[in-house]
C-alpha cells in the first residue's frame, strides 16, 4: 500500500496584504525613532540611560513581531471560537486592575490605574481586541434576530456597558468612548438598526452627562480645549505645547532631534502626544504624510474587507481598521488641537508596549485575512478543488 502523500496548508499573501506589511514596517521604523528623539534628553534628566525607553520599545516589538507572524499564519476564523474566551479574559482582568486590594500589582500612574504588573500589561488594550472578535461572532451568529431590540441589541448593550463602567473606573473615559464606537460600527456593518442606535443614544445622553460631570478632569479637558488660554494651567499646559511644537515646525519642521519639546516641556511627548513632538521636528509634511500613511491603512484594511473569505472575516477586518486608523486619528487631532484631550496613543509609534503588541496582532490578524489558502500537495502547490478529485488511498 502506498504512503499518503503529504498534504500541507500554507497562506499566500494578496496584494492588500503585503502592501500593508510594508506599510507597518515603514511606521515602525518611524516611531523607533521618534520614540528616541522625544525621549532620549527626558531619560537622561530622569536620571536613566538615553536609550531607557527605546529598549523597552523594542522589547515589546520584538514581542509584538512575534504574534504578528503567528497570527498571519493563523486562520483567523478561529479567532469565532475565541471569542467568548477572549471577552471574558478581558472582564476579568479590568476588574482585577480596580480592585482595592490589588494595588500592589495594579499601582495607580499620573493618577489612574490602567496597567498591571507595573506598565507591562494594560487590559483595556486586550479588550478591544476582544470587542472586534466577539462582537463580529454574535452578529453573525444572531442573524436576523439582529434587527430585533430585545434579542438582538440588548446583549451587545449589556456586555459593552459592562466594559465601559470598568474602565472608566480606572478612569479612562477615552476608551469607554473607543469601544462603543467599534462596537457601534461593527453592529452597522451587521446590519443592525439605525432607529435603535438614536433611541438608546438619546436615552443614554442624560446618563453620559451626569458621569461626564462626576469626572472633573473631562470637564477641565474640555474647557481647554474650547478657550486654551482661559483654562488653568495645569490643564491646558500639556495642549497649549504641543500647538506651539506643531506651530514651530511650520512647512518643513526644525529637523530629526532638533525639536526643543525633547527637553521635556511637552509632557508625554513621547506618548500621548507625539503627534506634537512630530509636527515639530517634521512639520506639516511630516503630520500630513502621517495622516496618508493610516488612510492607506483604512484603504487596505477595507479592501480586504471586501475580499474577506467569510461574512464574521469581514466585520473583524472592519473592526480592526476602524479600531487602528480611528485612534490615530483621534491622536492626531488632539496633538493639533482640533478635539479635546485623550490619552489615545498613536498605533506602532507612541510608546507603550500593550498598545504596540495589540496593534500588530490585530495587523497579523488583517494580514491573514488578506491572504488566500494554499494547499501543497506533494511538494507542489495544488488548487483545493483538484484534491476532491484524488482517489482515497
Amino acid at each position: 500500500m502506498e504512503a499518503s502523500t503529504n498534504l500541507i496548508q500554507r497562506w499566500h499573501m494578496g496584494l492588500e496584504a503585503r502592501v500593508l506589511v510594508i506599510l507597518t514596517g515603514i511606521l515602525l521604523s518611524f516611531g523607533l525613532a521618534t520614540v528616541y528623539s522625544a525621549s532620549a534628553i527626558v531619560e537622561m534628566q530622569a536620571g536613566y540611560g538615553h536609550a531607557h525607553l527605546l529598549v523597552r520599545q523594542l522589547l515589546g516589538m520584538a514581542v509584538g513581531v512575534a504574534l504578528f507572524a503567528v497570527s498571519a499564519k493563523l486562520d483567523a476564523e478561529m479567532w469565532e471560537k475565541w471569542a467568548w474566551p477572549t471577552m471574558i479574559i478581558s472582564l476579568l482582568l479590568l476588574i482585577i486592575v480596580i480592585l482595592p486590594f490589588t494595588a500592589g500589582i495594579a499601582p495607580r500612574v499620573h493618577g489612574s490605574r490602567r496597567y498591571l504588573f507595573g506598565s507591562s500589561l494594560q487590559p483595556s488594550e486586550l479588550a478591544k481586541l476582544a470587542v472586534i472578535v466577539w462582537t463580529s461572532m454574535l452578529v453573525i451568529k444572531k442573524g436576523g434576530s439582529l434587527r430585533r431590540l430585545t434579542k438582538g441589541l440588548l446583549p451587545f448593550l449589556l456586555v459593552i456597558g459592562a466594559l465601559n463602567i470598568l474602565v472608566m473606573l480606572e478612569p479612562d473615559l477615552s476608551t469607554a468612548m473607543m469601544f462603543t464606537l467599534v462596537m457601534g460600527i461593527i453592529l452597522f456593518a451587521g446590519g443592525v438598526r439605525i432607529g435603535h442606535f438614536v433611541a438608546l443614544g438619546v436615552m443614554l445622553i442624560p446618563l453620559l452627562y451626569v458621569k461626564i460631570e462626576r469626572l472633573n478632569y473631562v470637564l477641565l479637558r474640555m474647557s481647554a480645549f474650547f478657550d486654551p488660554g482661559a483654562a488653568p494651567l495645569e490643564v491646558s499646559y500639556q495642549l497649549r505645547q504641543s500647538l506651539i511644537a506643531v506651530g514651530s515646525g511650520q512647512i518643513f519642521g526644525v529637523g530629526f532631534g532638533r525639536g526643543r519639546q525633547q527637553y521635556g516641556f511637552l509632557p508625554f511627548g513621547y506618548d500621548d502626544f507625539i503627534a506634537g513632538h512630530i509636527g515639530e521636528e517634521w512639520g506639516f509634511i511630516g503630520i500630513t504624510l502621517l495622516v496618508l500613511a493610516f488612510a492607506l491603512y483604512a484603504v487596505l484594511g477595507f479592501r480586504i474587507a471586501r475580499k474577506a473569505r467569510t461574512p464574521f472575516l469581514q466585520l473583524v477586518a472592519v473592526g480592526v481598521t476602524v479600531t487602528m486608523v480611528l485612534t490615530a486619528y483621534l491622536h492626531i487631532g488632539v496633538a493639533t488641537g482640533l478635539l479635546p484631550t485623550t490619552g489615545l496613543t498613536l498605533p506602532f509609534i507612541s510608546y507603550g508596549r500593550s498598545n504596540l503588541v495589540l496593534s500588530l496582532l490585530m495587523t497579523g490578524i488583517l494580514v491573514n485575512i488578506g491572504s488566500s489558502r494554499e494547499r501543497v500537495f506533494g511538494g507542489a502547490a495544488t488548487d483545493p478543488l483538484a484534491l476532491r478529485a484524488l482517489p482515497a488511498r
